[in-house]
């Protein structure tokens, strides 16, 4: 007798009986007998795989623009020039940002293809764990060349030397990060394991992300030994090296089969992508993820320009900022299973939503309420890391639940899709920000210098941006509470599905 078999038959009994043992969903007994669970430790090693992952795409959030778009003080430093500054395609485009507008397309058409191969996969050892394994290697590898460019000067090879890497990097990461983010929905077989790997995956991608900002302390110390781009690029191998090995952990001391018996998509690429956004409250939840990653990512680009324009500080508080918000929010990780069980995913979300229009408001303000720049800061900070440490967990395990729920109904698993079709709302967000940072952060400049690499921001311009980003998250909200929780989580438990 299968094990999706079992599975099946839980879910059938438990319609049927629709009752709660010792304070557990009836459901939930049943699928720990028919289905091994990950332990605590395992959910841990689990995350592992994301700290990989998450620093090399910080590697590349944090360093890609800055390495290739060199300052004036980075070229008296040492730095190369490697491809043509300015903006100087079309008048209002560098050509890194064509090379970057290509490479999201080019991302955006991936997901769902590599999303679809491995929800289709029949492969003995799994349909996510040998994408992953695959990936891991040429990811780190590639990474690293990315930030090699041949030619010591500017050159058309550099330039195509650039794009051909940031599309195989782009590549390689869905390829883990797809069939990785899948394994949420599949490994979580109960509420509180998806709530426990959620926090365990946050906390290891905001780990990561910071480990990514390191080469802003090594990279001078390496300067005087091997010059400007080598200081840099060392740090970026011993990242690499780091992550390549966070990420094969999980694929080495996990077996998928143990805990995963489901049966493959039959769905092509498009008509299972069709699929996913037919689901209702799949696409409220993609709307509301578009308008947080704009918020955020508006935020998080200006925020060392709102260090050093608005609150008028060295560009060092920048890391003190975000190190101390970060640190401040993975305090609050243990206690928003607990707000779960209480309060519900649905209203918790929308309560970082809201919080994080605050912190936006507050940051506004600067311009208007003198006040000193350190203590604006801190109640930034202060502010932002309860909403951050709920937005940083819920969103994944909402997901998981959809597509759970669709595949109750539809009978199609196609968790893959699910969580690329988030990742591409994601990008999506994270595409329109910085168009818009862009547009917004030199409004009140007396000019913008064409040749330059670096923006004018004006302190106008930033209070713009920062009201801009507390529109994105109230309308996020807004959308978010159209959500049928309740349904999700009836056809979860079998319940009958009545209407709100």
């Amino acid at each position: 007798m299968s094990l999706r078999f079992l599975y099946l038959k839980s879910r059938s009994l438990m319609r049927s009986q629709n009752n709660l043992i010792g304070g557990k969903y009836y459901s939930d007994i049943i699928f720990q007998i028919a289905m091994k669970r990950l332990t605590k430790k395992q959910m841990i090693i689990f995350a592992v795989g994301q700290l990989g992952w998450s620093m090399l795409s910080g590697l590349i959030t944090a360093w890609f623009v800055t390495f290739y778009l060199p300052t004036a003080n980075d070229l008296k430093e040492g730095a190369t020039q490697f491809i043509t500054p300015g903006l100087v395609v079309f008048g209002f485009l560098t050509v890194l940002g064509i090379i970057t507008a290509v490479s999201r397309i080019f991302d955006a058409v991936t997901d769902p293809l590599i999303a679809n191969l491995s929800d289709r996969s029949t492969n003995k050892r799994g349909r996510r764990i040998p994408f992953m394994q695959k990936a891991a290697i040429p990811l780190s590898v590639v990474t690293v060349l990315l930030f090699c460019a041949p030619v010591n000067e500017i050159s058309k090879i550099n330039v195509v030397w650039i794009l051909v890497f940031i599309l195989l990097f782009y590549l390689f990461m869905t390829m883990y990060c797809t069939p990785y983010n899948a394994l949420i929905s599949e490994f979580g077989k109960t509420q509180d394991d998806r709530m426990f790997i959620s926090t365990a995956i946050s906390l290891t991608f905001f780990a990561g992300t910071l480990i990514s900002y390191t080469p802003f302390l090594f990279a001078g110390m390496l300067r005087g030994a091997v010059g400007f781009n080598w200081s840099y690029r060392i740090c970026f191998i011993v990242i690499a090296v780091l992550a390549c090995v966070a990420m094969l952990i999980p694929t080495f001391l996990l077996n998928e089969k143990e805990f995963v018996d489901t049966k493959p998509s039959s769905t092509n690429a498009f008509k299972s992508l069709a699929a996913t956004f037919r689901n209702k409250d799949f696409r409220i939840f993609a709307g509301s993820d578009i308008m947080y990653w704009i918020g955020l990512t508006l935020f998080q680009t200006g925020l060392p320009f709102f260090v050093k324009v608005s609150m008028e500080l060295d560009e060092s508080y920048t890391m003190i900022f975000m190190g101390g918000m970060t640190v401040l929010s993975a305090v609050f990780y243990p206690f928003v299973s607990g707000f779960v069980r209480k309060f519900g995913k649905k209203k918790l979300t929308i309560t970082g939503f809201l919080g994080l229009s605050v912190a936006y408001l507050i940051t506004a303000m600067i311009k208007f309420i003198p006040l000193p720049g350190i203590l604006y800061g801190v109640i930034i900070c202060v502010v932002a890391a309860f909403p951050m440490a709920l937005l940083g967990i819920i969103p994944q395990s909402i997901v998981a639940d959809i597509s759970e729920a669709d595949g109750i109904e539809t009978g199609e698993n196609r968790e893959g899709m699910f969580f690329a079709a988030r990742t591409f709302a994601m990008k999506w967000g994270q595409s329109i920000a910085m168009l818009v940072f862009t547009s917004l952060a030199i409004i009140g400049t007396t000019h913008q210098d064409k040749s330059s690499n670096e923006i004018t921001a004006s302190a106008t311009g930033l209070t713009c941006v920062a009201f801009v980003a507390v529109s994105f998250c109230v309308l996020g909200a807004l959308v978010l509470s159209a959500y049928n929780e309740k349904k999700i989580m009836k056809t979860i438990y079998g319940e009958k599905n009545d209407s709100e």
